[in-house]
């Protein structure tokens, strides 16, 4: 008869006092894998520890404890599953890793790799590598690449150099094609932009709403500012700032349509943001940004996830800075980011306007 394997001497009856056993045993059972890190779970019977996506068959509840960390399960005297491998990099790690790899090689080519390409780098099929990436970052290899190119573009115009030679240094080989991406990639023409938006006609209007005052602007692409504050001196102010060059106009009769559109959606926000964005950022911003918007109405997410999410785990800081510098409050939701205990993290409109956001989202 084959001997059962005893329990270590260490193992207790009880979880680690951080854990909730009863969510982490629903996780378990459920095999998910986005819990995997969080948590790991011992059994006794066997004398492993493992991961909550673990294939293998499920052991009975009263052999099985929670750690909050390898190590902990470790000091009880587990030693790691070899079919789940918890000592050894997730799958959802190796893949944020592959992704992550993936965005340095578009960010140092001339010009952008293609899927098979990247592919090849990352050893795996176009399609499944496609898939990939697109789960991590949100965005599609073609669309980081595309967002990259837009903000060498935009470094390229700020050097004292000629146009010409601006689109060159931003990886395009023909003018052609410089020109025919100019509207997308910049919101103008590439001689407006160099000239810093001098031809750029911004129009604008404050009026107020249940948060305090808004100021909406909009350019003929779309809107691209929306600012909230205590009055209305300072967001005038804000806007100038942002669009120094450009010709700034008071919104006539027809802008208050945009302007009643916009704040209609600031006091219920169930629907879809319901007019075209001018967004414009560096390309990581452009990421942060694109995840916010992900963010399902009523729900929040850290700093930290939405950080490895875009494969970049340890840019928090960064997450955070292009939040701060997000132009368009509400229509994109930074308000629904929050730190990782849950408790609300500074906020550029005001730490009571956040509150209010996110009251009034968790009761639509």
């Amino acid at each position: 008869m084959t001997a059962v394997p005893t329990a270590p001497a260490a193992f207790a009856k009880t979880t680690d006092a951080a854990l909730n056993p009863d969510d982490c045993w629903d996780a378990v059972l459920r095999r998910d894998a986005a819990d995997d890190g969080r948590f790991y779970f011992s059994v006794a019977t066997t004398g492993v520890y493992c991961r909550p996506s673990c294939p293998a068959r499920r052991p009975k509840r009263e052999n099985v404890r929670f750690h909050a960390s390898r190590e902990a399960a470790e000091r009880a005297g587990f030693r790691p599953c070899r079919r789940c491998r918890p000592d050894a990099p997730s799958i959802g790690e190796r893949y944020a890793n592959l992704a992550a790899e993936a965005c340095r090689l578009i960010e140092s080519a001339e010009e952008a790799p293609d899927l098979a390409a990247l592919a090849r780098q990352a050893g795996m099929s176009p399609y499944h590598f496609h898939r990939v990436f697109k789960a991590v970052t949100g965005v599609t290899p073609k669309a980081y690449a595309a967002a990259h190119r837009r903000q060498r573009v935009r470094e390229a115009l700020t050097r004292p150099q000629s146009v010409t030679a601006a689109l060159y240094d931003a990886g395009f080989n023909s003018s052609g094609r410089f020109y025919a991406a100019a509207p997308s990639t910049l919101g103008m023409r590439p001689g407006d932009y160099k000239a810093g938006g001098a031809n750029v006609v911004v129009r604008y209007a404050i009026t107020e709403c249940s948060l305090g005052f808004i100021l909406v602007a909009a350019t003929a692409k779309g809107v691209c500012a929306i600012l909230m504050g205590d009055a209305p001196e300072p967001l005038a102010r804000d806007l100038a700032r942002r669009f120094q060059k450009a010709q700034l106009i008071g919104g006539d009769a027809a802008f208050g349509e945009t302007v009643a559109a916009v704040v209609d959606f600031v006091e219920a926000p169930e629907r879809p943001f319901p007019l075209p964005l001018d967004i414009r950022g560096t390309a990581f911003q452009e990421r942060v940004w694109r995840a916010l918007q992900e963010i399902p109405l009523g729900q929040t997410a850290s700093y930290t996830e939405i950080a490895a999410k875009l494969g970049r785990p340890r840019a928090v800081r960064a997450v955070a800075g292009a939040c701060a510098q997000n132009p368009l409050a509400v229509a994109i939701p930074c308000h629904r980011v929050v730190r990782a205990d849950g408790g609300l993290a500074g906020y550029r409109w005001g730490l009571k306007r956040k509150e209010a956001l996110l009251a009034r989202e968790a009761s639509d």
